[in-house]
């Protein structure tokens, strides 16, 4: 088994410590790049929240870089998959998460915390764009949602024939994808010659919502591992 990791800059590294241990080859190539944005909160709409909701572990860096680590103790706090509630955990605060067996927006909208949040208020912390699911089930359930936008992505400039050579060389037969975003990255770019090589490929995803989309662009060899931590990872992959 050869492994790539496809994370932004800088956040693949507790799976290259993870593989690195168990002698496991792999490559390195961001497919998404995530930059800060310079939307602002009004402090009196943070203060004066119910909830805080974070979309990614991105979600909690950006915020917490905003915030300079001064979280609001008042309020609580909610992470779309443990991967976000463990970033939340590093800075002290317990996050409720979506369950096991479903860590993606659905699995948390199952949580009892927010079956009944009628007039509560909701911001939901996350990068520009995205989904509206959150938002608009939380609505429907009588709660008033707003957005702070505190990073948004873009895709990286990488030479397509040049990049995929250099994996098919390597001898690339894994590939780790965390999000939906990345593997619609990973699919632009790979050329139309080597999307067999692709489509042979062992493709890892975070949630049954990926995994449709994968099966719907042609993929077939996947694993969902309900999760984009560390652990649901490795356990993704037999290590």
């Amino acid at each position: 088994m050869k492994v790539l990791l496809t994370r932004p800059q800088g956040r693949n590294q507790a799976m290259e410590e993870q593989l690195s241990f168990r002698d496991v080859a792999y490559l390195v190539t961001p497919l998404l790049t995530v930059v800060a944005t310079t939307e602002q909160l009004d402090p009196n709409s943070l203060n004066n929240t119910d909830n805080l909701l974070f979309i990614s572990t991105n979600a909690v860096d950006f915020a917490a870089q905003i915030l300079q680590q001064r979280f609001p103790t008042h309020c609580r706090y909610f992470a779309v998959g443990q991967a976000t509630a463990d970033n939340l955990a590093q800075y002290q605060i317990n996050a409720f998460t979506s369950p096991e067996i479903s860590q993606d927006s659905e699995g948390l909208l199952s949580l009892p915390q927010l079956q009944d949040v009628d007039k509560q208020t909701f911001i939901i912390i996350r990068g520009v764009g995205g989904r509206e699911t959150l938002a608009e089930q939380l609505t429907e359930r009588g709660a008033q949602v707003n957005y702070w936008q505190v990073y948004q992505r873009t895709t990286p400039a990488l030479d397509s024939h040049d990049i995929c050579q250099q994996w098919q060389t390597f001898g690339i037969d894994t590939i780790v994808v965390t999000s939906g975003e990345i593997l619609s990255n990973l699919v632009d770019l790979v050329p139309k010659e080597s999307f067999a090589w692709l489509r042979a490929c062992h493709i890892i995803v975070p949630s049954n919502r990926v995994e449709l989309q994968a099966k719907a662009i042609g993929l077939s060899h996947i694993t969902n591992a309900n999760g984009a931590n560390t652990q649901a990872i490795l356990t993704s992959l037999a290590l």
